[in-house]
């Protein structure tokens, strides 16, 4: 609960025009890699996702609604708004924005995987 509350301070504007600003500071990129640890096997796989998609992961559906990147610089950093379902449980076990360049700030909360972001696709 903190650690959303963190995230969402970080991502929301101070004022009117700072939100006007952030707009056009950062694009929306096509997609997101996304890396994926097994932490019971140490296996790593890299993931991409386009917008909209979703993709399984031993027990885990990720699903990938968008990301977003400082403008004309996609490499430099990445906002990825998934959804994280667990096989057989109702709610989420994640839903909400994960930051490449601080992953323990809103990270996935899992016994087995660990799933954070990369980058930002552009093409």
């Amino acid at each position: 609960m903190i650690r959303a509350a963190l995230c969402a301070l970080a991502l929301a504007p101070v004022t009117a025009g700072a939100a006007q600003d952030d707009a056009r500071e950062a694009e929306r990129g096509t997609g997101a890699v996304l890396r994926a640890l097994d932490k019971i096997s140490g296996a790593v796989e890299d993931v991409t996702l386009r917008n909209g998609a979703r993709t399984e992961l031993g027990r885990l559906e990720i699903r990938l609604e968008e990301c977003r990147h400082p403008a004309g610089s996609p490499a430099t950093d990445a906002w990825a708004f998934l959804e994280i379902r667990d096989a057989g449980e109702a709610e989420p076990v994640f839903r909400g924005w994960m930051v490449a360049s601080s992953p323990a700030l809103n990270p996935l909360d899992h016994a087995r995987f660990d799933v954070w972001v990369l980058r930002c696709t552009t093409s």
